[in-house]
C-alpha cells in the first residue's frame, strides 16, 4: 500500500511538471507572438522596452553610477508612465553595463541651446557614433526607443534633452538610423545630460512612444519654438515660450519647479497617446444645453475624464479637472482647464499651437492662474463660437458643469 502510495504521487508530480512546462512554454510563445508585451504583463498592459546606452567622452570627467540611470528610467519615470496612462502603458529598460567613450571631445558634439539654431550634423554625428561604439553588444531588434545618456552637464553638450528622430532630425526613421553594421534602430532616439529631469526624459521618449501619423507628430512639443530661440537667460527664455500650456503638461513646460517631480499631463495629451478610455471622454455638441459631473483628470476610475466640444472634424474645445492627486500635486494650482484645439496644426511654429489654453486670470504669468473655479473665475465664453461653460458646483473633487449655447 505504502508503495502505491509513492507511485501515485511521483505520477502527480510528474502530471504537474509536464502542465507548469506546457503554460510556460505558451507563456513564451504568447510573449514573441505580441512583441508589445512581456511575461510580466498584465492584461492590457503595453511594456515598451528601451535600450539606455552610457557615452563618456575622453575630456569629460564625470561620477554617475550605472544604478542612478538604472533607477531613473526604470523606476522614476516608469511610475510616471504608468499613472498618466492608467496602467496601460509600462517602460522595461535596459542600460548598457558599460560607458562607451566618444571618438572625439565633446567641443565636436556640442550644440546650441535653441532648438531652431541647432547644428543637425553635430546631433546626427552623436547619435552614429553611440549607435556604433553599442553595436556590437546590443540587439537593437528587442527594442522599442532608444535613449543615449551622456556623462556630461547641459553646460558642456549645450541642451538637456532632445528627441533625434521624430524631432530634430526629422520626423521619419524609417531607413534613417542604423549602426556600422547595418542594424536598424526602431522607434525612435533621444539625447539627455545626467542632469535631465524625469519631465525631460518623459517629453522626450514621448515624441517617440507618440510616433508619427500622416506625416505629424502625435506628441509634440506644446512650448512655441520661434519664441525658445530667442536671445536671454536659458531658463527664463524657455518659459517665456510656454506660452500655449504654461506648466500644465510636461510636454510643454518639462517641470513646474527643478525639485518637484514633474506634473501630470493633459487631458489632449493623453488623448493622443489613446490613453483615456473613449467612453470616459463625453462629447458634447456645441448646440445643446448640457450638464455634466468632470472627475479629476488623475483619477483613472471617474465616470467622465474630460469633455470634448467639437466645431469641426478638426477643431474642439477640452475641458479637464486638474486637482492635487498623484502627480498633479506638482502643479501650479488646481481647478477647470479649458483647451482649444486644432488639431490641423502640427507643431507650435509661427504663433499657431495644436491645443491651447484658455486663461481665467491673465494678470498672473505664465497661466498660472489658468484653471477656473468655483468662488473665482467660474464661467467661460465663446461668442464666436457661440458657446458658454459655466461652472456650477464643486462636489468633493468633481465639477458639476453646465454647457449651453450663447
Amino acid at each position: 500500500m505504502k508503495h502505491n502510495r509513492i507511485k501515485i504521487a511521483s505520477f502527480t508530480i510528474f502530471v504537474l511538471m509536464v502542465l507548469f512546462y506546457f503554460s510556460l512554454t505558451q507563456a513564451m510563445s504568447f510573449g514573441r507572438d505580441f512583441p508589445g508585451m512581456t511575461q510580466n504583463s498584465k492584461p492590457g498592459e503595453t511594456v515598451e522596452k528601451g535600450i539606455v546606452i552610457l557615452v563618456e567622452f575622453p575630456d569629460v570627467k564625470h561620477d554617475v553610477d550605472r544604478h542612478f540611470v538604472q533607477t531613473r528610467f526604470s523606476q522614476r519615470l516608469n511610475s510616471y508612465f504608468k499613472e498618466m496612462s492608467y496602467n496601460k502603458v509600462s517602460l522595461e529598460v535596459d542600460v548598457t553595463k558599460k560607458w562607451y567613450t566618444m571618438p572625439k571631445s565633446i567641443s565636436e558634439y556640442k550644440i546650441s541651446s535653441r532648438n531652431l539654431e541647432v547644428d543637425k550634423s553635430r546631433v546626427r554625428r552623436l547619435i552614429d557614433d553611440a549607435l556604433d561604439a553599442a553595436d556590437g553588444e546590443v540587439d537593437f531588434s528587442k527594442y522599442s526607443f532608444t535613449a543615449i545618456f551622456m556623462g556630461a552637464k547641459l553646460t558642456e553638450y549645450g541642451m538637456i534633452g532632445l528627441c533625434g528622430y521624430p524631432g530634430m532630425l526629422g520626423w521619419n526613421t524609417e531607413g534613417a538610423l542604423k549602426t556600422k553594421s547595418g542594424q536598424p534602430v526602431k522607434g525612435g532616439i533621444a539625447i539627455f545630460s545626467f542632469q535631465a529631469h524625469i519631465g525631460t526624459l518623459f517629453h522626450d521618449i514621448a515624441h517617440i512612444l507618440g510616433g508619427v501619423r500622416e506625416g505629424k507628430r502625435m506628441v509634440p512639443c506644446l512650448y512655441d519654438h520661434d519664441l525658445q530661440a530667442k536671445p536671454g537667460p536659458m531658463r527664463e527664455t524657455f518659459v517665456d515660450a510656454t506660452i500655449n500650456m504654461g506648466f500644465w503638461d510636461p510636454m510643454s513646460c518639462h517641470f513646474y519647479k527643478r525639485e518637484l517631480p514633474p506634473p501630470g499631463i493633459s487631458s489632449w495629451t493623453k488623448m493622443r497617446f489613446n490613453w483615456i478610455d473613449q467612453s470616459k471622454i463625453k462629447v458634447i455638441k456645441p448646440d445643446q444645453v448640457t450638464e455634466v459631473v468632470l472627475g479629476p483628470l488623475e483619477d483613472g476610475l471617474s465616470e467622465v475624464l474630460a469633455v470634448k466640444i467639437p466645431f469641426s472634424e478638426t477643431t474642439y474645445y477640452l475641458i479637464e479637472n486638474r486637482q492635487p492627486i498623484g502627480f498633479d500635486r506638482h502643479l501650479p494650482g488646481s481647478g477647470v482647464l479649458i483647451m482649444y484645439a486644432d488639431d490641423n496644426i502640427a507643431e507650435c511654429r509661427h504663433g499657431k499651437a495644436p491645443v491651447k489654453l484658455m486663461n481665467a486670470d491673465p494678470s498672473v504669468q505664465n497661466l498660472e492662474g489658468a484653471c477656473f473655479d468655483i468662488g473665482r473665475k467660474d464661467s467661460f465664453q465663446d461668442s464666436k463660437n457661440k458657446i458658454n461653460i459655466q461652472l456650477k458646483e464643486k462636489i468633493e473633487r468633481s465639477y458639476r458643469i453646465l454647457i449651453r449655447p450663447l
